[in-house]
């Protein structure tokens, strides 16, 4: 099972990280200033994971494949790791939705 791990930045901002059920990292967040902030927007994940338009595929500047999730206001709640096809992509989408609904929290902030 997938789980969101909360963690502090250098500069203190809150993210949270989506880790597949492998411990990989399928979606990293934006930074956030409050924990609360942070919270909310995994359940942004949880919601918006559910539906394929709020998914942005792309291809970055070196023909890597990536994806942005974005929240019903266009706002993008988190990122993707980079893949070496467009194939890989799409098996990284379909991991956020599976596990992004069911995923447990743990905070690695102490607080």
């Amino acid at each position: 099972m997938g789980k969101f791990v909360i963690s502090k930045r250098t500069n203190g901002d809150y993210q949270f990280n989506l880790k597949a059920g492998n411990g990989q990292v399928i979606l990293t967040s934006q930074g956030y200033n409050s924990k609360s902030g942070c919270e909310n927007g995994i359940e942004s994940v949880r919601i918006n994971s559910k539906d394929d338009s709020k998914f942005e595929r792309k291809t970055s500047t070196n023909e890597k494949s990536y994806f942005n999730l974005k929240a019903g206001n266009g706002q993008i709640i988190g990122t993707s790791q980079m893949y070496e096809s467009e194939n890989g992509m799409e098996n990284g989408i379909e991991s956020v939705k599976n596990n992004a609904p069911i995923a447990s929290i743990e905070d690695e902030t102490n607080g």
